[in-house]
């Protein structure tokens, strides 16, 4: 008979480490690029401001909503653990093969091509144009190698244990703050000015959409509305999520009761302050058509470019380098932490239960980078944005109304911490979310649609599993 596992988690992060966790699995490229889009959406600069502000405040109230399900389930697993406590084994299976399949690693897999692009900025011979090997349709590029290489490079780190990468990643995260402070400031000293501040905030609050033919920005009315608000936060969502990454290490977090919970705090509410300033720096260094029209999408190439000259694009090149790094070494870490709980209740593969002799889920970390990688070589990466979006609403909708359920089907349970603004704000959160949800489905079924799609391809593999679920 095997031996019972006696490697257990070693708790060695702290509150200062699980806050840089949130923060730098939040901070990747997104905010770099993603208002270019936005701003093409609903065409103003009030609106622009707006959705970040939304966005920000449904996130932070998500992130302290989180907070009380983190004290009452402290092990790794975080939201794959809240959803089978509140629902059910099904519901759970399904949030972790959404998660394995795109949410994750479809994400690092994106973030990982991101640091490519930029690292191409600086030498030239790793841009995606510099093309390796073709065999008939299939072309590998320097930038999908290179995408590749850091996934390895930062899942052999994390595999060696969990000290190494929690100092490279609150260096990287300190770094990056400061980084973006100091480009925000400069952005607001040296180069704003009045006249394009006072642009840009003439009728801030008119939705318009612009028309090639003419060349000039339209007036948005009736349903449009809906559909440009909807699809305006998909890239802020996007560039907000992957801060519940330090629940699924909950395991390793000290005192996790209380820093799970203040660590999501703090990081979201850190992330999103940063995100709503850099936007405002955007709007006074730029006007809105730069914004909108920034040569691929890259807003703050253009606002660095205007703040330190030529010289802007290297800085910002590398900043984005060290952004995307740090962001990928949280994303890594803290997704084979649910992949080594759904293994112990028998909805993953064995191996990803056991852990290495450094206390790490050494086998679920390379078979995420596996699959990461694979989806490196699709290069369908940009794609994913919409239906990635539209599974993590769904499943932070279902989390978060899960505080509801298991507050009349578990009340004695112990609660070190409760949900702030219990009932009204998680409420509030759920509305705002399932609306912009339903305005994603209607307006971008196309993409939305293959999202909900592949989530519900799960069912048929979960029961095809069940077997050896119930013998668990």
């Amino acid at each position: 008979m095997k031996e019972k596992q006696t490697v257990d988690f070693k708790r060695e992060l702290g509150l200062l480490d699980g806050t840089m966790l949130v923060v730098g699995s939040m901070i990747g490229s997104g905010i770099f690029i993603v208002s270019a889009d936005i701003a093409r959406q609903v065409g103003s600069a009030g609106w622009l401001i707006l959705i970040w502000i939304l966005t920000g405040l449904i996130t932070v109230i998500a992130a302290v909503s989180y907070g009380e399900l983190s004290a009452m389930f402290p092990k790794a697993g975080g939201q794959y653990v809240y959803l089978k406590e509140a629902y059910n084994n099904l519901i759970a299976f399904l949030y972790g093969w959404s998660f394995f399949a795109v949410i994750q690693t479809g994400t690092i897999a994106a973030v990982g091509v991101a640091f490519s692009k930029f690292a191409a900025y600086i030498f030239p011979q790793l841009s995606d144009e510099n093309i390796v090997f073709s065999i008939s349709n299939f072309k590998l590029n320097a930038a999908q190698i290179v995408s590749i290489i850091t996934i390895i490079f930062l899942t052999y780190l994390n595999s060696r244990g969990v000290k190494n990468s929690k100092f490279l990643q609150t260096i990287l995260t300190v770094i990056k703050i400061v980084s973006i402070l100091g480009l925000i400031l400069f952005g607001f000293i040296l180069v704003a000015k009045a006249s394009v501040w006072n642009q840009n905030w003439t009728n801030a609050f008119q939705l318009q959409s612009f028309n090639k033919d003419s060349g000039s920005w339209l007036p948005i009315s009736g349903a449009g509305i809906i559909a440009a608000i909807s699809a305006g936060m998909v890239g802020s969502v996007f560039s907000s999520d992957a801060w519940n990454g330090v629940t699924f290490i909950a395991g390793e977090i000290k005192n996790p009761k209380r820093n799970v919970g203040l660590s999501l705090f703090l990081g979201t509410f850190i992330v999103s302050l940063l995100y709503v300033l850099t936007n405002l720096m955007y709007l006074a260094v730029l006007p809105l058509n730069d914004i909108a029209f920034a040569k691929s999408d890259r807003v703050a190439v253009v606002a660095s470019q205007a703040i330190f000259g030529d010289v802007g694009t290297t800085l910002i090149a590398i900043l984005i380098m060290i952004s995307t790094f740090a962001c990928n070494n949280g994303l890594i870490m803290a997704g084979a932490r649910v992949y080594y709980t759904m293994a112990q209740d028998g909805l993953f593969f064995k191996k990803a239960a056991n852990l290495n002799k450094s206390s790490v889920p050494a086998w679920a970390l390379w078979a995420q980078c596996i699959w990461a990688s694979v989806l490196c070589l699709t290069g369908k990466y940009g794609d994913l944005l919409d239906f990635v979006v539209i599974i993590v609403l769904i499943f932070y909708i279902l989390t978060i109304y899960g505080i509801f359920i298991l507050r009349r089907k578990r009340p004695t349970l112990e609660r070190p911490y409760k949900a702030f603004g219990y009932p009204f704000l998680p409420a509030f959160y759920i509305l705002v979310a399932t609306a912009l949800s339903i305005g994603l489905l209607l307006t971008k079924f196309s993409t939305c649609g293959w999202g909900v799609l592949i989530m519900l391809s799960g069912i048929p593999i979960y029961f095809i599993s069940k077997p050896n679920i119930e013998a668990k």
